[in-house]
């Protein structure tokens, strides 16, 4: 596959794309994880499938629409979703997480039904589903590279924020911090990776990536940063063994990434049970 990269733009697209996202998904993915809202992940996928799907009915019933890239509409979705969930959770104060499945079902609703317009399921849409080596062009490519910058402005500039609200919201509020738009903010940046990382892992898939490889770097990390630091080295191992898993064996590459991460996982929870066992019995 080496050879192959410097031979075919799509294969440096994919790979690039792929490298990208296997750091900005589980960097996003730890301040997710540790704020318990891991489901919001799911219903922003859903909200750009959407998205998806209606740019490709757009696409198809007008010559206007047909040169758009799906990706754009996507984005726009995503974090049209993502300003709607915060409004919900404004409006149910004491039932902020109604607000997860009422988007998350708006999107699969808005989905279906751009896709029973649009004819059933294409082989773009069956890409932007489960993930598609061949269909990441250098537009994607570079707004996969766009979103990456923002992303870690955003956490540059924002990471004491986001780390005191991660773990005491109730003191950000009281110590004066604007936590009400550093989420705001951080929301928005989540639909953008979300969006932006569909190409490589699938929207169906996407949220595996923001949150297996935290899960896997919680074992065995013992402090936040290096959940942070382990949490990117599991997701580029993901990406990069899935993404040559695929293109040797024709595979979904979003299928492969998430499979390898959960390996990945079932073998650190090994490591550690072994490493438990072996302490109790020195004990002994």
């Amino acid at each position: 596959m080496l050879e192959a990269i410097f031979s075919y733009e799509f294969l440096q697209n994919a790979f690039g794309a792929g490298l990208i996202i296997g750091v900005i998904a589980p960097l996003l993915g730890v301040f997710i994880v540790v704020r318990r809202l891991s489901l919001i992940a799911d219903a922003l996928s859903h909200v750009t499938l959407a998205g998806i799907a209606g740019s490709l009915y757009l696409s198809q019933s007008a010559a206007v629409f047909a040169s758009l890239n799906p990706l754009f509409l996507g984005i726009f979705a995503s974090v049209g979703g993502s300003v709607l969930i915060e409004r919900l959770r404004s409006l149910y104060k004491h039932y902020e997480e109604l607000a997860i499945p009422i988007i998350l079902s708006a999107g699969i609703g808005f989905g279906a039904i751009f896709i029973s317009l649009a004819q059933g399921f294409s082989n773009d849409l069956f890409g932007y589903l489960f993930g598609s080596v061949s269909a990441v062009s250098r537009e994607d490519f570079l707004i996969v590279a766009g979103i990456a910058i923002v992303v870690l402005l955003f956490i540059r500039l924002f990471f004491k924020e986001l780390f005191v609200l991660s773990f005491d919201d109730e003191y950000a509020k009281a110590s004066g911090l604007p936590a009400k738009w550093v989420h705001f903010l951080f929301m928005i940046v989540t639909a953008l990776v979300i969006a932006g990382s569909m190409r490589i892992v699938g929207i169906l898939l996407v949220s595996s990536l923001m949150t297996i490889p935290v899960a896997t770097a919680m074992r065995v990390s013992k402090s936040f940063k290096q959940t942070i630091f382990l949490s990117i080295l599991f997701g580029e191992l993901s990406v990069i063994t899935g993404l040559f898993t695929a293109f040797y064996f024709n595979l979904a590459p979003g299928g492969t990434i998430v499979v390898t991460s959960i390996f990945l996982l079932l073998v650190v929870i090994g490591y550690k049970k072994a490493a438990v066992s072996r302490k109790k019995g020195a004990i002994a």
